[in-house]
């Protein structure tokens, strides 16, 4: 009977070791080509598990058209998209029960083309409300809010 017992209670606390996922981290850079990576890392996932994220963001992109001059040579050539964007990934918890990885959003798609002997560039994101979650155990962390300034300050007319 004591043994039962004692099997009962490493089993209960097995179980409570394994249910314990939290974030000790997640932080966010923006990338010089608008692109904002989230550095995280979670513990208390139990051995060698997969585990699945989600990253989201609500995002504002601004193009323009830049022509060879290096100016944005109209107001039609200028474009400001916005919307939600996510990237996913499955990383293994390994023997130590923690992932440490990261994931790149990307800024929303222009839909503007440009003009023959101009190039789309892309001159300012914003990310807000940056969230990751951990799908596998419904735990999620808020990253906060991303803002790259002008991207392109020698394009004249660009920001």
């Amino acid at each position: 009977m004591v043994a039962l017992v004692f099997v009962a209670f490493a089993l209960i606390a097995q179980q409570a070791l394994a249910q314990n996922e939290h974030f000790i981290f997640a932080r966010g850079s923006l990338n010089n080509n608008g692109t904002l990576t989230v550095n995280f890392k979670e513990a208390g996932l139990g051995t060698n598990q997969n585990i699945n994220y989600l990253l989201t963001a609500d995002a504002t992109a601004t193009y323009v058209c830049v022509n060879r001059g290096g100016a944005n040579p109209s107001a039609q050539n200028k474009t400001t998209v916005s919307g939600p964007v996510s990237a996913t990934g499955t990383f293994n918890s390994g023997k130590n029960g923690q992932v440490t990885a990261s994931l790149t959003l990307s800024p929303p798609p222009s839909d503007i083309s440009c003009p023959p002997g101009q190039s789309l560039e892309l001159a300012s994101v914003s990310y807000t409300n940056v969230t990751l979650t951990d799908l596998t155990n419904g735990v999620t962390i808020e990253v906060g809010d991303f803002d790259s300034g002008c991207l392109l300050p020698n394009v004249r007319g660009a920001c």
